[in-house]
């Protein structure tokens, strides 16, 4: 079941005692982030703050902030599900029988999804505000050294002027005062391209508080070709409802919690930053265009959404990994050798890329490097891609760590490639253009120069395995320390509490 507002998704986390109200008097100058910090790295629930200083709208973060929430927003016990759907989707295989034929194209109805629907009226527009002060909304600062407050889960609407093609983008926005705002769009974004079309004055329109998958698509590495909107309505299984702005000719989603009108003056620089980003370091301060507002929309109850980013884990961390399932599919669509992929929480997303893949001949890991940095929109950013064997399940990082660390002859294996990088990337030489590194992993033989026999894992066998599972009882041991969890935290907790019981007094950290 999708969501058709931000609204229906809190009620849902409601019921699903996901949700916690907080009605105690709160400050939106980093003492809601705080909490929220606090609260999204215990695996905390959603938070809903009732009483804001400053404001009559209630708050709320943490909506995406644990697996199972990320995997609720889409309707679907897993994000695995979720990419399955869009597997299912986009398999272009037409089947040999009439009947299987059929089956097919029925299957391919939720296609329609993909155009928006229009309509006259919409919640988005229960109140009209023509002298709009965007001081009235509960706006996070949301760290220290942050040079104001941000709108941190924005849709930017833009449209292309010369073919109509639309672009929810997701950049940050920094408020100057009532009615001026940093408008956050980099130059590998899209939102960016149509303003260098329009020239000066780029129309824009902002939606803020929208149902969860829409808000997810804006965060997605989506090509040029697939707007936000028929992304979500693909993944939502029904279209996306829009309605036209009230000053500017835009269409923006009917049931979002507020919209704000105006334009973009790309000739009215002013400096933006510094903000405390998801890279766990504040992004420094630099030149990007002013936001103009014009008119601002709202529900008559509507509700403010923020993320507090900085260092992972955080909510963005499973608006990640729902990244990582659901574009598996289109990425072995491409590059059909891969496996599976892992982008790992403490790279940041675009830092780090583990894939495993279906390896048959010299030099493939290789040119999976060169296909994914060419990808565009989905990979063309990632610092490190790390290739293995399909038998490495890339979910087990401390696994897949020591198979890296185990086969990496860095002469022959490491690729170092200049290229476009993250804007927000502080360690490159210079802005947006750096170095990145391939890692090839992979095992070897002397098609590509290993000269000698490649060593065999070492792995009981079977009978022995069984021997030990059926016997472990009278052993008198702990069940988790001689189990397959030996790697797993599982099996490290029961190996502490074997140690600490120890007649010798020798601790876990002895």
């Amino acid at each position: 079941m999708a969501f058709d507002s931000l609204h229906d998704f809190v009620d849902a986390l409601a019921r699903a005692g996901e949700l916690r109200i907080v009605s105690a008097a709160v400050d939106p100058y980093l003492e809601i982030s705080e909490i929220s910090d606090r609260t999204v790295k215990a695996g905390g629930p959603a938070l809903l703050f009732r009483n804001v200083r400053g404001s009559s709208f209630p708050v709320l973060t943490n909506q995406f902030g644990t697996r199972r929430r990320m995997a609720l927003a889409f309707g679907a016990d897993s994000l695995d599900a979720v990419g399955q759907r869009l597997r299912e989707l986009i398999d272009l295989k037409m089947p040999a029988t009439l009947g299987e034929r059929l089956l097919k194209l029925a299957s391919l109805a939720p296609l329609a999804n993909l155009i928006p629907r229009s309509v006259t009226n919409a919640r988005c527009q229960e109140i009209v505000t023509s002298e709009p002060d965007l001081r009235a909304l509960p706006v996070l600062t949301t760290w220290p050294l942050d040079a104001g407050p941000f709108i941190t889960l924005p849709l930017v609407i833009t449209k292309d002027p010369q073919n109509g093609a639309y672009n929810a983008g997701m950049y940050r926005i920094q408020i100057f005062d009532g009615r001026t705002a940093a408008m956050h769009w980099q130059r590998h974004k899209q939102g960016r391209a149509h303003a260098s079309r329009w020239g000066d004055r780029i129309p824009v329109a902002v939606a803020i508080g929208t149902d969860p998958i829409l808000t997810y698509a804006a965060s997605a590495p989506l090509p040029p070709v697939l707007d936000e909107f028929a992304f979500a309505g693909l993944l939502r299984g029904k279209p996306v409802t829009l309605v036209r702005c009230k000053t500017v000719d835009l269409k923006v989603p009917a049931e979002a919690e507020f919209i704000l009108e105006g334009y973009v003056d790309n000739t009215d620089l002013r400096t933006e930053g510094p903000f405390g980003d998801h890279t766990g370091v504040y992004s420094l301060a630099d030149q990007y265009p002013t936001f103009h507002v014009q008119c601002i929309t709202h529900r008559k109850d509507a509700i403010y959404p923020a993320t507090v980013v900085g260092k992972p884990p955080m909510e963005d961390a499973w608006l990640g990994k729902a990244t990582e399932r659901i574009f598996l599919p289109l990425l072995q669509m491409i590059v059909p050798e891969i496996v599976d992929m892992n982008l790992p929480v403490e790279g940041g997303f675009h830092n780090l890329a583990i894939l495993s893949i279906k390896k048959t001949y010299p030099g493939q890991a290789k040119k999976v490097m060169n296909a994914l940095w060419g990808l565009g929109h989905m990979m063309m950013l990632t610092r490190v891609l790390v290739i293995v064997d399909d038998d490495i399940d890339v979910q087990d990082i401390r696994s897949a760590a020591w198979f890296v660390l185990n086969n990496l002859e860095p002469q022959a294996d490491v690729v170092m490639m200049p290229g476009p990088v993250d804007d927000l990337d502080h360690a490159s030489h210079s802005p947006a253009l750096g170095m990145k590194i391939g890692i090839d992993a992979t095992r070897k033989d002397k098609s590509e120069g290993y000269t000698r026999a490649w060593p065999p894992d070492i792995v009981m066998n079977s009978a022995t395995r069984e021997l030990v599972d059926r016997r472990w009882n009278e052993y008198g041991l702990e069940r988790g320390a001689g189990s397959a969890d030996a790697w797993s935290g599982q099996g490290d907790a029961a190996l502490q509490r074997l140690l600490k019981s120890r007649p010798d007094g020798l601790n876990a950290e002895d």
